[in-house]
C-alpha cells in the first residue's frame, strides 16, 4: 500500500477499488448507531466515512457500483438499518445530499465529488503547464494534442 492505495494494477476495477469499500464498511461495522445522535452520526459519516475515498477519488474515477455500494451502507447507518432489523429509509439518500440550504443534510453525493476531483487534477494540468506532472502527461497521453481531445477508449489510460 502506498497512500492507502494498493501499489500494483489489477484488470478488473471493481477488484482493485473494493478496498475503499471495504474499509468504509468496516468502519460503519465497528460502529453501534444506537448509540449515536443524529448529530452524532451526521459528524461521523461526513467526517470520517466520506473522507475515506478521497485521495483515490483525487487520482481515480471510481466504479459507479463501488460509490452506490458505500453510500448504500451510509444511509443504512442513517437510518439505523441493521441485518437483522430492517427500517424505514424516510427519504431518499440523493436528498440527505443536498445543501442544508436546499433541505438536505449536507453529505457527499460521492459519484459528483469523484467528478470534481478529477477536475481539479486537469485544472492543474492546464494552469501549470509547466509543472513536472503536467509535461508527463502530455509526453505519455497527449503528445500531439491538448487534455481535451484525449480518448477514454485509448488503452494506457
Amino acid at each position: 500500500m502506498y497512500l492507502g492505495f494498493p501499489t500494483f494494477s489489477i484488470q478488473n476495477k471493481r477488484i482493485q477499488f473494493g478496498f475503499i469499500r471495504d474499509r468504509v464498511m468496516k468502519k460503519l461495522q465497528g460502529w453501534k448507531d444506537k448509540f449515536f445522535s443524529q448529530g452524532g452520526k451526521e459528524v461521523l459519516l461526513k467526517a470520517v466515512v466520506q473522507a475515506i475515498p478521497t485521495y483515490t477519488m483525487s487520482c481515480f474515477s471510481i466504479l459507479d457500483g463501488i460509490i452506490r455500494e458505500i453510500e448504500s451502507a451510509c444511509a443504512r447507518f442513517w437510518w439505523g438499518t441493521t441485518p437483522d432489523h430492517k427500517r424505514v429509509h424516510w427519504i431518499k439518500w440523493e436528498e440527505l445530499c443536498k445543501s442544508k440550504s436546499l433541505g438536505g443534510l449536507g453529505f457527499k453525493d460521492l459519484s459528483t465529488f469523484n467528478q470534481a476531483m478529477l477536475g481539479r487534477q486537469v485544472w492543474r494540468l492546464l494552469t501549470k503547464p509547466d509543472s513536472f506532472m503536467a509535461r508527463v502527461f502530455k509526453a505519455k497521453y497527449y503528445p500531439t494534442s491538448s487534455i481535451w481531445e484525449v480518448s477514454t477508449n485509448d488503452s494506457t489510460l
